[in-house]
C-alpha cells in the first residue's frame, strides 16, 4: 500500500491508526470542506506523524460525507490519481462507508475494531488480515491528533515520580483529617503569605475560608511526623513551621493537590498505562501562541495503548458543570471509545444520586471515597 485513504471522523483515532499502522507514502483524507481548509489542524497532524516519527504525506480533499454521491464522486478521482491504494472505514459517516462499497471495486479495504484492538480485512486486504493494533500512545500524541497542543503544566512529572513516598505520607494524613482539610488549607495559605516563601507563621486563630479558623494541632503534628512539614511550633496564641520545598509548599496551599497526587499516584501504581500526567494542560488548537486560544487543565490524564483516560478530580461535592466540562473533553480529544472518570473524596450526600444519574448520562465513571485507598484505587483504574 502507497496510498491510504481516510474517511475522515470526529474521533480523532481513527483517522491516524490506520496511517500508523501501515505506514503508506501519502494517506488522503476525504473530510469536510471545514476541515480540508482548516490549515492549523493540518500543522497539528503533520506534526503528530512527525513527533510520532512517521514520515508520511498528507492530502486533505472536500466532500460532504453526507452526501453519497459527492463521496463516490471523490473517491473515483483519488482512486483514478494515486497508485497502489487502500481504503481505511474505521471512521467516516454512513454515507461515506456506503459511498466507499459502491465504488471500491477491487481496492483493499479495512478496518479497525475498537473492541478488540485489531485491525480486519473486509476485503483484497490480507496486510490488515487479523492484525493487534501494538500503538502505544503518550498525552501529547492523543492532543496532537486532535489538532490541540499539550502546554507544560505546574509540575514537572519526571519529578513528582521521585516523590511517591511523600504522596503517599500526604493522602495519610488527609485520610485522618478530610472533614478539616480544605478549612485547614485555606488558613495555611494565610500563614504562608510572608517574604521567606518556606516559612509559616501567625496567630493561632485567624480569618480564612470566609471565617475564622484555628490552626489544627493533631493536623499539624501529623505532617510533622510525615516530614511535609518542620520546625512545628504550637503556642496558646500562635503557630509556625516551615515547608521542606517549594513543591510541599504548594500542595499543602492547594486544597485540590492530594487528591490529584492520590489519583496520580494510583495510575502509576496500576502499571498498565504507558504515559501517566499530572496537570495536563491543553491548547485547543494546534498554534500554541494564539491569545485567543482556549486552554484547560485536565487534573490526571493517563494513556493505555491508543485509550486516553481523563480524569478530574473534587475534594469537594461533583456538580453537573464539572460533569459536562470532563465529557466535553473527553469527546473532543478521545472521542467515543476513551474513557472519562470523576474523582470525589467529598462526604456523600443526598444529592448524590442526581450526580451519579447525569454521569451516568455521559459515559463517566464516578470514583468516591471508598475506592480512593490505593489498592482499591488501582483496581478501579485497571478495569
Amino acid at each position: 500500500m502507497k496510498t491510504n485513504i481516510e474517511l475522515y471522523d470526529d474521533r480523532p483515532i481513527d483517522n491516524v491508526l490506520g496511517t500508523e499502522m501501515f505506514c503508506p507514502e501519502e494517506t488522503v483524507f476525504i473530510c469536510p470542506q471545514e476541515v480540508a481548509e482548516d490549515k492549523e489542524l493540518h500543522r497539528s497532524m503533520e506534526n503528530y506523524f512527525a513527533y510520532r516519527g512517521i514520515p508520511v504525506k498528507l492530502t486533505f480533499v472536500a466532500a460532504s460525507l453526507l452526501d453519497t454521491v459527492k463521496v463516490e464522486k471523490t473517491l473515483k478521482r483519488v482512486l483514478e490519481s494515486h497508485e497502489d491504494c487502500a481504503i481505511d472505514i474505521a471512521g467516516g459517516s454512513d454515507a461515506a462507508l456506503f459511498a466507499a462499497g459502491s465504488i471500491s471495486g477491487d481496492t483493499p479495504v479495512y478496518t479497525y475494531s475498537r473492541k478488540r484492538n485489531m485491525f480486519f480485512e473486509i476485503k483484497n486486504a490480507p496486510f490488515a488480515r487479523g492484525v493487534e493494533c501494538t500503538i502505544r500512545l503518550d498525552a501529547e500524541s492523543c492532543f496532537l491528533m486532535a489538532g490541540g497542543t499539550l502546554l507544560p503544566g505546574r509540575e514537572d512529572n519526571a519529578k513528582l515520580k521521585e516523590r511517591l513516598s511523600q504522596i503517599d505520607a500526604l493522602f495519610s494524613v488527609y485520610t485522618a483529617h478530610r472533614r478539616i482539610w480544605n478549612r485547614q488549607i485555606s488558613y495555611y495559605q494565610k500563614l504562608s503569605s510572608g517574604t521567606d516563601s518556606l516559612k509559616a507563621e501567625g496567630p493561632l486563630t485567624g480569618k480564612a475560608d470566609n471565617g475564622r479558623v484555628t490552626a489544627d494541632e493533631g493536623m499539624l503534628r501529623d505532617l510533622e511526623k510525615a516530614g511535609l512539614i518542620s520546625q512545628l511550633t504550637v503556642t496558646e496564641e500562635s503557630v509556625s513551621f516551615r515547608f521542606p520545598d517549594e513543591t510541599v509548599r504548594f500542595w499543602l496551599r492547594d486544597m485540590g493537590s492530594v487528591l490529584e497526587l492520590q489519583v496520580y499516584r494510583a495510575c502509576l501504581a496500576a502499571g498498565c498505562f504507558d504515559d501517566v500526567i499530572l496537570s495536563a494542560v491543553v491548547n485547543w488548537r494546534a498554534d500554541e501562541k494564539r491569545r485567543d486560544a482556549v486552554t484547560n487543565e485536565i487534573d490526571v490524564m493517563a494513556v493505555r495503548g491508543v485509550q486516553p483516560v481523563f480524569i478530574s478530580c473534587k475534594t469537594c461535592e461533583i456538580k453537573t458543570e464539572a460533569l459536562n466540562e470532563l465529557a466535553i473533553l473527553r469527546d473532543r480529544f478521545g472521542g467515543k471509545g476513551s474513557r472519562a472518570i470523576i474523582a470525589t473524596s467529598a462526604p456523600s450526600s443526598k444529592s448524590r444520586n442526581v450526580m451519579r444519574k447525569r454521569a451516568a448520562e455521559l459515559d463517566i465513571e464516578v470514583i468516591e471515597w471508598e475506592d480512593l485507598p490505593l489498592e482499591n484505587l488501582v483496581e478501579r483504574l485497571r478495569q
